[in-house]
């Protein structure tokens, strides 16, 4: 009778790890977060939206604007006014997508370091709205090109505009991630930084301290090209800790301590 052989019990050495499998590298994140924000109703109508709000106000001023103001930098400044307006609302959106829609419990299953999914998300949001100033100057190209205006940037800073883009789109997403609601974030974003323009138009006491904790005036003349002196890059710097570091930050500690159901 011949012996019967015990089954081993060692596992083939072929196997994975179970350590490796799974996880995702950072560029694919930042990749699949941006696929994220336009396959979504909410997010391709966000995008017409925008676009058709530029079309429509270069197209005006094409038709019936002044000859002497069809510059580039007219039609380009045209086109990014109502995309700056409606940038923070992207980062928003893509900050708050997992619990708007219910999709965390998927996403921090498939990626559990939730750190480096912020800052995909922030990075995302960066890419995108170069995307969409991008396409802002591409369109008022196409605009001044068929009008027969002047290629002139005078009045517009290029490296200014990057610059705001890159700050509200952050801030956006830091309201978002400190929220973690889309409508509350929106409207937050929307009437604190009013309310904290009332106040300082209210409030005498304010108003030597407004300038460092405002975005507006520093913003300003990055967009127009004016020129900032050292005091104006200190302003922007602080402003920009108050409305867009410190919501980041609250935000990123939200999102690495809350459960996700």
């Amino acid at each position: 009778m011949s012996a019967i052989t015990a089954p081993t019990t060692d596992v083939p050495p072929t196997l994975p790890v179970l350590e490796d499998v799974g996880k995702v590298s950072f560029l694919r994140l930042v990749a699949i977060e941006l696929r994220k924000s336009v396959n979504t109703r909410a997010g391709m109508w966000l995008m017409i939206v925008m676009a058709g709000i530029s079309l429509v106000v270069v197209g005006a001023f094409a038709i019936w604007g002044p000859d002497e103001g069809r510059t580039f930098a007219t039609f380009l400044g045209l086109t990014g006014t109502p995309l700056m307006m409606l940038l923070p609302i992207v980062g928003i959106m893509l900050a708050t997508q997992e619990w708007s829609t219910r999709t965390g419990l998927v996403t921090f299953t498939l990626e559990p370091r939730r750190g480096l999914v912020v800052a995909a998300k922030l990075v995302a949001s960066i890419v995108l709205g170069l995307l969409v100033l991008a396409a802002a100057f591409v369109a008022a190209g196409l605009v001044t090109t068929l009008v027969g205006g002047q290629w002139s940037l005078a009045g517009v800073s290029v490296g200014g505009m990057v610059l705001a883009m890159v700050i509200f789109v952050l801030q956006g997403a830091g309201f978002g991630l400190a929220f973690l609601n889309t409508p509350f974030a929106i409207v937050a974003s929307l009437v604190l930084p009013t309310a904290w323009t009332i106040a300082i138009g209210l409030i005498t006491a304010l108003r030597d301290v407004a300038p460092w904790l405002n975005l507006e005036q520093p913003v300003g003349l990055l967009l127009s090209g004016a020129g900032m002196t050292g005091e104006n890059w200190a302003q922007l710097g602080t402003a920009s800790l108050v409305w867009v570091g410190l919501p980041i930050a609250v935000g990123t500690w939200r999102v690495l301590t809350r459960e996700v159901k």
